[in-house]
């Protein structure tokens, strides 16, 4: 059975490779989606999603249970007649079963070899300990040095360190090891919001995005939908902290902060972020100067209430050291 199946025969420039499935906060996914649709990318292949895939369940469209279908992964490209990179878009509206991420992977870097690509892009979120309120700022890791310094220029933050989970993240790895040089560009988002639609962090890697390959890309109805998800946002908000008219505030701004909090907590620290408190922990036992770096790290992630404990007994352990 043919696998990849390419419906255009089309000669492109120096191509682009943009991939991109559904994630945290639906960054990545709805930011390709929206680039398909702004661009108004043409079809050129798609993968058989048999083998890479399985259902996990029926859609009711109606009060009706429709026929269950496997996700789609295609291919979509456009030309850049203003610029010498034109773009192809890979994107997939589910994660593949990721035991089955390597051949799957093959099968888009098998286009990506015919098509001469010149580097791969892929978009993530970064969950933050910022408030939905505040703009969605841009990361990046690069697959080499010369890439990471071609992209020193912009207002954008290198991830020194870390994991970027899924395929979103796990693409871009395999694409180094078959050859290819590329880079991830990754939104901010609340750490309380990751199950909630993101279109502000979208908005943002498309913004660099069109930046890095000079690309007039309109995020304004992206925007525009942050802006109607901030206002949403805040009614709940308010809900929390007034309650229904003619009743008492069922609970004050301390206790919606702490909700704040407790959701970040409860979506699960990055295990990258896990560990190096654990490795700052293990260190500060030994060399108490670095309690000042463990703190920063646990005032950054808003997480230093659930360490409190084992942080002050670093220092009274110390003391009965000096005893």
């Amino acid at each position: 059975m043919e696998i990849l199946k390419i419906k255009r025969r089309v000669r492109l420039k120096k191509p682009y490779l943009v991939v991109a499935w559904p994630g945290m906060g639906d960054v990545a996914f709805k930011a390709a989606n929206y680039l398909v649709e702004h661009l108004k990318a043409e079809e050129l292949a798609s993968i058989e999603a048999e083998g890479f895939f399985y259902l996990t369940g029926s859609v009711i469209a109606s009060g009706i249970l429709e026929t269950p279908q496997l996700p789609e992964s295609k291919f979509y490209f456009w030309r850049n007649k203003a610029g010498k990179n034109d773009l192809i878009i890979f994107l997939s509206n589910a994660q593949p079963d990721l035991s089955k991420a390597d051949k799957y992977s093959q099968e888009i870097l098998e286009l990506a070899r015919k098509f001469q690509v010149e580097a791969v892009v892929s978009f993530a979120s970064m969950p933050q300990p910022t408030d939905h309120t505040q703009d969605s700022g841009v990361w990046f890791a690069a697959t080499d040095r010369k890439i990471k310094e071609s992209l020193g220029k912009y207002n954008f933050r290198p991830l020194e360190e870390g994991q970027i989970s899924g395929m979103n993240g796990l693409f871009l790895g395999m694409a180094k090891k078959a050859g290819f040089g590329g880079f991830c560009l990754l939104g901010d988002i609340p750490l309380y919001t990751i199950q909630i639609e993101n279109p502000k962090a979208s908005a943002a890697v498309l913004e660099a995005l069109g930046k890095i390959l000079n690309i007039a890309i309109d995020v304004r109805p992206l925007k525009e939908q942050a802006h109607v998800m901030e206002n949403e946002i805040n009614k709940l908000l308010d809900f929390l902290k007034l309650g229904t008219p003619g009743q008492s505030a069922p609970i004050g701004e301390d206790e919606v902060e702490l909700i704040k909090k407790t959701l970040s907590q409860l979506t699960k620290l990055p295990a990258s972020v896990k560990e190096k408190i654990e490795k700052l922990f293990e260190e500060s036992k030994t060399n108490i100067s670095k309690a000042n770096e463990l703190k920063a790290q646990l005032d950054k992630w808003n997480v230093y209430k659930e360490y409190e404990d084992r942080f002050l007994d670093l220092f009274h352990k110390n003391q009965d050291k000096g005893n």
